[in-house]
């Protein structure tokens, strides 16, 4: 179940604490391990949520899977979740973490969506473009979906700039939708 208020609560410690040791960069980078453990390995989000498996035996399991590939610290925020119960709430709290994160590094994370690939020289561009308009450090995603048939889609922050076709092409039809002289025509 999600629950934003204890997710932000325990990225917010995590991060104080992760900071304090000097190990924000690490834990940084065990956090965006979990989140994509999370989204490849749908049978981890289910242990971590299933009543059945015993909390000893989640802790065993969990420290299988992480050996060697967290640090100190995360590996004991992931048993103090276990031991609390809330390790149900781990990907969202890693999704937190991260967030909290770009804010506290001014980071802004961008998402470009086009139709077709775009080569490095004008994803470059388009950075160089966005970083213009702000003064955070700008991280570019690009997305490919063949449905918006041109243009591009960019999300930053809490924006959405919709410089597509499909955008085009749908505002088109509610437009004739709502053209009330099409009807009566025959």
């Amino acid at each position: 179940m999600q629950n934003p208020r204890l997710a932000s609560r325990y990225a917010k410690s995590l991060v104080d604490l992760s900071s304090e040791k000097g190990q924000l960069e690490a834990v940084h980078t065990d956090m965006q391990f979990l989140q994509q453990l999370s989204r490849t390995n749908p049978d981890v989000v289910a242990l971590l949520r299933s009543p059945i498996i015993k909390p000893d035996k989640k802790q065993q399991i969990l420290a299988a899977i992480f050996d060697g590939k967290v640090s100190a610290i995360t590996a004991a925020f992931v048993k103090l979740l276990v031991v609390k119960g809330r390790e149900g709430n781990l990907p969202e709290i890693a999704q937190e973490f991260s967030r909290q994160y770009d804010v506290l590094k001014n980071i802004s994370k961008v998402k470009i969506t086009t139709a077709v690939p775009m080569d490095a020289a004008v994803l470059d561009v388009i950075k160089t473009k966005v970083q213009a308009g702000t003064d955070k450090k700008v991280t570019l995603e690009a997305a490919v979906n063949p449905d918006l048939i041109g243009g591009f889609v960019l999300e930053s922050d809490n924006n959405l700039y919709d410089a597509s076709v499909l955008r085009d092409l749908n505002d088109i039809k509610k437009q004739f939708a709502e053209n009330i002289y099409v009807h009566n025509i025959r």
